[in-house]
């Protein structure tokens, strides 16, 4: 790679006592190929700077607002500023800081959900296009070399034609009247003034649709959805069960819940083909187990050579030591960071590192969780077919 240096990054959010912020930090930091110089950490000034001043970063790198970040960065020299920004922010201001940023000609790398609004997703759509950057979407759970490993068996048709998706990711941390105790992950992400029109399943039901779309590449045509708020004066949804036909004639079951009382991230998902099924389970990632009608199971270990070369793009250790979330989430950082890179080169990035998911997968995100919602209101079938903005 001809960029012989790190790449530079801000980010927006991620302040005192924020929890997804961190992550992204130690994700970005893990292959030593990109490096943290600026931030608007709050919208609270104070906060910025205290966060600034904790991840010991130059005073005059550290902003009170992301337009402040964005303008000043931008005046910089380009061996000084910034090449992307981390937006680690509540969902409702994804979209103006992500504008902000595109129109500036900064490369970007969001949390999701990416938007709240279908019109602001297909926007940023337009926009990633006309100033010609890289946008990367954190759904991290791509990021592990198993799930990487599941999307080349079905497309190399070990699995036969794909009849039956089952993906579910109950968690049980809302059990309890949380934000009424002023829990300030559960605040925000029960308001819908700041997560959108969905709670449970714009947090995470959002990750088990791109999770199943990652492996399978089908395309979802219509959806009966049931979105169920079991705790009283709660504003958003905190269950979701959702019936999925697929194109080619697939039939799905995806479920979301965060009152499912003792568990904890047990997302896991399971394909059944005319040949073979698979199945992943997030808490147990670095195994992929595939099942033969007339055979024995066969179980995929991560880190072994005989894994497809994009599961051994996105592995670091050899077989036996275990990878889990922060690697995945890194590997999301790594193929964006290194696409951004080749691009600031001049140069083509890798086959493998543009395996990320983009501002289209965003969209698409998005289009579904509002369909979600729209079904659980009609309370019958849904045509919820994607169809990408024109340009």
């Amino acid at each position: 790679m001809a960029l012989q240096r790190k790449l530079r990054y801000g980010m927006v959010g991620g302040g005192p006592g924020a929890f997804i912020g961190a992550v992204h930090r130690k994700a970005a930091a893990l292959d030593g190929e990109m490096e943290l110089v600026a931030g608007a950490f709050s919208s609270a000034p104070d906060k910025s700077k205290q966060q600034g001043a904790e991840l010991f970063l130059k005073a005059n790198r550290v902003y009170n607002s992301y337009q402040e970040m964005a303008e000043k960065e931008s005046r910089l020299p380009q061996d000084e500023r910034i090449d992307f920004v981390s937006i680690v922010t509540p969902n409702h201001v994804h979209f103006d800081i992500a504008k902000t940023f595109i129109t500036a000609g900064f490369h970007v790398i969001c949390d999701k959900p990416m938007t709240t609004t279908l019109a602001d997703a297909e926007t940023l759509c337009r926009l990633v296009r006309k100033h010609d950057v890289i946008f990367a979407l954190t759904h991290n759970y791509t990021g592990y070399p198993m799930v990487k490993q599941a999307r080349e068996l079905v497309r190399q048709g070990v699995l036969g034609k794909i009849r039956k998706i089952v993906v579910e990711y109950p968690q049980g941390w809302l059990s309890t009247f949380l934000e009424g105790e002023g829990a300030k992950q559960a605040v925000w992400r029960t308001d819908p003034n700041q997560a959108g029109v969905a709670g449970c399943f714009g947090d995470i039901g959002s990750h088990a649709e791109n999770l199943a779309h990652y492996i399978t590449g089908l395309e979802i045509e219509e959806i009966c959805a049931d979105l169920t708020t079991f705790l009283p004066g709660r504003k958003l949804d905190d269950d979701a069960n959702t019936l999925v036909h697929y194109d080619g004639g697939a039939r799905g079951i995806m479920y979301a819940s965060q009152i499912s009382v003792g568990e904890e991230n047990n997302l896991r998902l399971r394909v059944y083909g005319t040949e073979a099924s698979l199945e992943w389970h997030q808490e147990n990632p670095n195994y992929l187990y595939v099942r033969f009608p007339n055979g024995p199971e066969r179980i995929y270990k991560r880190g072994n050579n005989y894994l497809a070369p994009i599961a051994a793009h996105n592995s670091r250790l050899p077989s036996g030591h275990p990878e889990a979330f922060i690697e995945a989430f890194a590997n999301i950082y790594g193929n964006a960071g290194r696409t951004i890179a080749a691009k600031i080169a001049g140069e083509a990035p890798r086959e493998f590192d543009t395996d990320f998911p983009t501002v289209q997968d965003g969209a698409r995100g998005v289009h579904f969780i509002h369909a979600v919602v729209q079904s659980s209101q009609q309370r019958g079938w849904l045509k919820a077919r994607y169809t990408p903005p024109e340009k």
